[in-house]
């Protein structure tokens, strides 16, 4: 009996033990397989009934760089201007009124703060690299495409002989491309569009419609009388009084803004004599019109040279407005003016008198005679006095060219 007995239990083993290894396999390998089913779920959420964990928005979040988060709210920033720009010209269209939408002061402080000045000057060495012969066609082709340059007024028409962006953007014209205006006392010292022009009134300018600067902020506080060609005037209080020298004048002003494609040399409007220099080291935002209509003294903020002297109804001022990529302001007559130089801070200004021992008037300047260049493009503005029955030839927007009237007596 042992025997069958001993068979009969070696018999139910043997079934069973599959069986027994199926169960402790299942055992080990459940954990495991519930666990990378659980890794392939889309981890967003876990609800409890106090509230909603949320980690794979947590993740994304550390992903994000400071730089790419720069480019999405600058980007969306600069879609919302465009966005605003697009519904005035439509309410433009219409014939309507548009009020002035000025930037606030934070939006001037966070536009200040972009590095415009070290970028102008990285552009400006950028632009003086020479190109290969054969990339010189292609580049400035594009460029000549893009701003509406026409060439055939440029003293060289081959693209060729350009060495590099800086000689392109300074070009020459043909002597006969501007004819300088004979009828008129006062001419456009360059090509570009006006943004605006009329009477000074209440020591306020107009940089564009609606938009003004200070007289005083503009050209500077009062120094000595041997400093500046204006007399001094006790009785009158008011800086715009100040200016005006000869009872019976009144002040005018005009602002020419040079587009990327215009010509970039600047010429003397008339006869006149230029006594003093005053450079103001500022900020190189842009001056395009958009910009002029969104700033308040934006003329006042950047970097300028103002030149100021007499012509023959009294005072009369010059003054070259930098821009973005437009930190180069040359005169050809002063070798010591450096603009855009590291070497000078915000907020300041630095004076340079004409007249000398040896000169005793200053530097004269005849109408239409070269007088300086931009680097790119800017603002001209001239400050003037002249007598009440002045009539300037002008509409406000409109292109001009070097050497047609501004105006006339």
């Amino acid at each position: 009996m042992v025997a069958p007995v001993g068979q009969l239990y070696l018999r139910l083993l043997r079934e069973v033990t599959p069986w027994r290894n199926s169960l402790l396999h299942c055992e080990i390998t459940a954990p495991s397989h519930f666990l990378q089913a659980l890794r392939k779920l889309p981890l967003r959420a876990f609800s409890t009934n106090a509230r909603k964990v949320h980690t794979a928005p947590a993740r994304t979040f550390f992903r994000l760089r400071p730089l790419r988060l720069l480019f999405v709210t600058g980007g969306g920033y600069a879609g919302y201007r465009q966005y605003e720009k697009y519904k005035e010209q439509e309410l433009e269209k219409l014939g309507l009124e548009i009020p002035p939408k000025l930037a606030g002061y934070w939006e001037v402080a966070l536009y200040k703060s972009v590095p415009t000045r070290l970028l102008s000057r990285a552009w400006g060495r950028l632009n003086q690299v020479e190109l290969p012969h054969w990339l010189r066609g292609p580049v400035y082709s594009l460029y000549i495409w893009t701003f509406g340059v026409n060439m055939k007024e440029a003293a060289v028409e081959d693209l060729h002989h350009y060495r590099n962006l800086s000689e392109f953007f300074r070009r020459k014209l043909k002597p006969q491309a501007r004819p300088v205006c004979g009828l008129h006392s006062v001419i456009s010292p360059s090509d570009g569009k006006i943004l605006n022009f009329g009477q000074v009134k209440n020591c306020e300018v107009e940089q564009v419609k609606g938009v003004t600067y200070s007289l005083e902020s503009f050209l500077g506080p009062r120094t000595s009388a041997g400093d500046l060609p204006f007399s001094p005037d006790t009785s009158c209080s008011s800086f715009k009084n100040q200016l005006v020298t000869r009872e019976g004048n009144e002040l005018y002003h005009c602002v020419i803004y040079l587009a990327p494609g215009d010509y970039h040399c600047f010429h003397s409007p008339t006869d006149w004599t230029v006594s003093h220099r005053r450079h103001f080291p500022g900020s190189l935002m842009s001056v395009n019109p958009g910009m002029a209509r969104w700033i308040k003294e934006l003329f006042c903020h950047n970097e300028r040279v103002v030149l100021t002297g007499d012509w023959k109804h009294g005072f009369f001022s010059l003054t070259a407005v930098g821009a973005t990529n437009v930190g180069s302001i040359r005169i050809y007559f002063d070798r010591d003016l450096h603009t855009n130089s590291p070497e000078y801070s915000k907020g300041s200004y630095n004076d340079f008198s004409f007249v000398t021992h040896a000169n005793k008037e200053g530097i004269p300047m005849r109408k239409g005679e070269h007088l300086g260049e931009f680097n790119l493009g800017s603002t001209i503005v001239l400050i003037f006095e002249a007598p009440k029955d002045f009539d300037f030839k002008l509409k406000a927007g409109q292109k001009i060219r070097f050497g047609e009237a501004l105006g006339s007596l």
